[in-house]
């Protein structure tokens, strides 16, 4: 899981924005436009079911999806704009599987055979809408049709897999059409006024030497059609607030700070205020991090705050829950045969809910009311009381899982695979708060230990499942803290990462705080980036282990940034 920086935003920007030559014009508003897109998408798909299935028996599934959204971007640093785009698209795919649901094109290593993708018209124009659909059909189908021989031919020949279950799910089809007209994305220039004016407010923090605020706002809707008779629109609409700052350490190393922030519109950011004070933590953050020690290599007694057991849960468990991953020699295989065994501690029970648009007030970015394959999101209970219960399925089934759980997801156009949405970690066996850390104490004494660590807070990680791999992990932390046992103060490092391997990592946890705190990101995998959410309490472990990171050792700047050796520093408005 990940925050994404305000570069990679801005790489983002121009794909959307000047790589594919988008329109910056509005979406249609009227509810009449987009009956006209999906009658016609409704329309070509019945047609060319009919046409091809006379030329191929084998051919047996097509779904037509299109995205038709506006995304407005803007990219600052220190009061001014650098990048601002507003671009509206429509984004069409054309899934095909040929052969049977059995065995089709989609088998093995061939998933991604089942999806092409390309640009629709943004106007209700019937022909240019059918015309790009036709395109894309016969070229899925002829893609789809030589692979399917392929797989045929590759099955014959190979040893019999272990997980002979079918490539696809019969599903119930679902019809569900909500055409209501969207709210406006925001005006452009009170989005770039309010990205001038919190990226300003670095100026004032000399040792910050890069820094940049991402604000996007998308008003979307999801358009699926298929020949089960499933007919999907569903809208949507977010804004992401994006605030990334960076240092250097004499010593050569990166240090970074990335706050973020959603919600359904522009009005429900947080306030000013409140992000001016993130801001101002930011910086007091990474000049102390400056001066911090770099840590060693450690095993021992640790706390993770709520934010970092989210994402601790996110990438040792959550990716090897997903059910692609349970099929196929490619594949670790972690928990795949651990079904009605115990593989955490007893108290703690672990969710994947989609249907949850909030908790605690923090609105979870994984929210969604049917994937990408058209199947209801439901909720789905991992482990009970430590022991392992189901996987998070897509239509591609597993061993003794037929059926999707609502869990297929995918970026815009490529393949739906078994991925996480709102995974939440529910413990019976708490204690206050403010009673942890005495915890982590006791247990450093208990050990002989001459100090723990307290992982305040994580920018993100990731994880490692293919076969041939060592199943790993690596969580990334930010502010980390040594905890003394005699009661000297605590001493804050730098330069660490959590690593381990889930198995041994996941039964070192002693008990957990009450209070869950949420950690909204993307997630990116085989079927790219994904909003999520991750929420945990705070976790104490028996036992981390920790590693030294590696960094260059490129000097910091020698000269202060321009302005700061003027006698006033130079005026911005509004908070820290």
């Amino acid at each position: 899981m990940k925050r994404p920086s305000w570069k990679v935003a801005v790489g983002l920007l121009f794909f959307l924005g000047l790589g594919i030559g988008l329109s910056g014009s509005a979406p249609p508003k009227d509810p009449s436009e987009n009956d006209v897109l999906l009658s016609e998408m409704q329309q070509e798909l019945n047609r060319a079911h009919t046409d091809l299935a006379k030329l191929d028996s084998s051919l047996y599934f097509i779904s037509y999806g299109v995205r038709d959204q506006t995304t407005a971007m803007v990219v600052g640093s220190q009061g001014s704009l650098v990048a601002s785009s507003r671009p509206s698209v429509r984004l069409a795919n054309v899934v095909v599987r040929d052969g049977g649901p059995a065995l089709d094109n989609t088998h093995g290593e061939n998933r991604f055979s089942g999806i092409s993708f390309g640009l629709i018209a943004l106007t209700s124009d019937k022909g240019a809408i059918a015309r790009e659909l036709w395109e894309l059909t016969f070229n899925e189908y002829r893609r789809a049709s030589e692979t399917y021989l392929n797989v045929k031919t590759t099955t014959e020949v190979n040893a019999k897999e272990e997980d002979t279950s079918p490539d696809f799910s019969p599903e119930a089809p679902h019809v569900y059409t909500d055409l209501t007209v969207l709210p406006r994305v925001p005006d452009q220039q009170a989005l770039e006024s309010m990205v001038r004016r919190y990226s300003s407010w670095f100026s004032r923090y000399p040792l910050v030497y890069r820094s940049g605020v991402v604000l996007m706002a998308d008003e979307s809707r999801r358009y699926l059609v298929s020949t089960e008779g499933t007919r999907i629109v569903v809208p949507d609409s977010s804004v992401r607030l994006m605030i990334e700052a960076q240092t250097q350490a004499d010593d050569g190393m990166d240090l970074m700070r990335v706050e973020s922030f959603q919600a359904a519109s522009l009005e429900r950011l947080p306030a000013e205020r409140e992000i001016g004070a993130v801001v101002e933590k930011m910086a007091s953050d990474l000049k102390s991090l400056r001066a911090a020690p770099v840590a060693e290599p450690f095993a021992g007694p640790a706390l993770l705050s709520g934010r970092a057991a989210a994402v601790f849960f996110h990438e040792d468990l959550g990716h090897r829950l997903e059910g692609h991953r349970q099929r196929g020699e490619q594949e670790g295989q972690t928990f795949t045969k651990k079904l009605n065994q115990e593989v955490l501690p007893e108290f703690l029970t672990v969710v994947d809910d989609p249907t949850q648009s909030t908790l605690s007030g923090v609105n979870l970015s994984g929210h969604y009311s049917y994937d990408d394959e058209g199947v209801p999101a439901s909720r789905v209970e991992l482990i009970q009381n430590g022991v392992l219960k189901n996987f998070l399925m897509s239509r591609m089934p597993i061993k003794g899982f037929e059926k999707s759980n609502g869990h297929g997801r995918a970026q815009a156009n490529l393949m739906p695979t078994g991925r996480q949405a709102n995974l939440m970690v529910i413990s019976s066996r708490t204690v206050k708060d403010r009673d942890l850390r005495q915890k982590l104490i006791d247990e450093i004494k208990k050990q002989g230990k001459s100090y723990g660590l307290y992982f305040e807070d994580i920018q993100g990680g990731f994880t490692l499942t293919q076969g041939g791999l060592p199943q790993s992990f690596l969580v990334l932390p930010v502010l980390v803290w040594k905890v003394f046992p005699d009661g000297r103060p605590d001493e804050l490092v730098r330069g660490v990462d959590i690593v381990g391997t889930p198995l041994a990592a996941l039964n070192h946890i002693l008990l957990t705080g009450e209070k869950t705190e949420v950690f909204n990101g993307i997630c990116g995998a085989e079927s790219g980036n994904v909003p999520v959410s991750a929420a945990a309490p705070a976790l104490l472990f028996s036992e981390i282990e920790v590693q030294k990171r590696t960094h260059l050792l490129n000097r910091p700047p020698i000269l202060p940034p321009p302005g700061v050796e003027m006698p006033e520093p130079p005026h911005t408005e509004g908070p820290p």
